[in-house]
């Protein structure tokens, strides 16, 4: 899984094998995870551990 970004404690990554789903990027922080779908517009896909207010 390539990290494209490290932000702070933040890390961007994907992976190049998901070819079923649509572009998307994974930021995980500690024991916490979300994706995000890229395509038409940028949107939380799944939330692991993040509250609410920080991933909208």
């Amino acid at each position: 899984m390539p990290t494209a970004l490290h932000l702070g404690p933040y890390r961007f990554y994907f992976y190049s094998y998901d070819c079923g789903e649509p572009r998307h990027v994974h930021i995980d922080r500690e024991n916490k995870s979300a994706k995000f779908w890229l395509d038409p517009d940028v949107a939380l896909a799944e939330n692991y551990g993040y509250r609410s207010k920080r991933v909208a």
